[in-house]
């Protein structure tokens, strides 16, 4: 019996969740399965993963062989790594310790990677709710000051006269700033 990890797919239409399995070649695809190594979920961004790195590596020693989607995850989680660094220490290249401190390190380094890549994406995010307030706003400013023009030139419409009584107003106060200057001209002169 050859066994094949792959995924079996879960979910509903246009929302897939998958299993990570390890299951008999000739089964269906969501048919029965031998041990349920972890779950896959591409719908978050970055995809959510998770992975029994033990149980992976337990059947890739025994013969289990990914599919392509299924290697790719087993990479990035970093059991074909650990897989990798088990067969060293079998051939006596690597010690226990060895193997344990390299993938401990590499395993850091994606996690940063990670991390990094969660960070941008929350920043870019916040950048894009940011500039669509900003341009929101400046078209309800543009919005408002247009209301009020056409308030304005309805009522300017309606009340001829008060066009008039606004336009006196104007004048006395221009009127009354002048006396102030010419005071103020005088004490200078003097």
């Amino acid at each position: 019996m050859s066994v094949k990890i792959r995924l079996q797919r879960h979910g509903k239409k246009q929302k897939p969740f998958y299993w990570v399995v390890a299951a008999d070649a000739r089964s269906k695809r969501d048919g029965k399965y031998l041990e349920k190594i972890g779950t896959y979920n591409p719908n978050t961004n970055p995809a959510t993963i998770e992975l029994n790195i033990d149980s992976a590596v337990k059947w890739l020693h025994n013969g289990a062989q990914p599919t392509d989607t299924a290697r790719a995850i087993l990479s990035y989680k970093g059991a074909l790594l650990k897989h990798h660094l088990d067969g060293g220490i079998r051939k006596g290249a690597l010690t226990q310790e060895q193997a344990d401190a390299k993938l401990a390190a590499w395993l850091d380094a994606k996690s940063g990677k990670v991390d990094a890549k969660k960070d941008g994406l929350s920043k870019a995010q916040a950048d894009a709710k940011s500039k669509a307030f900003k341009a929101e706003q400046e078209v309800n400013a543009k919005r408002l000051a247009a209301a009020a023009q056409a308030e304005a030139d309805a009522i300017a419409a309606a009340n001829p006269a008060v066009e008039e009584e606004v336009t006196e107003v104007e004048a006395e106060a221009a009127t009354e700033e002048d006396p102030a200057a010419e005071e103020n001209n005088e004490t200078t002169e003097a």
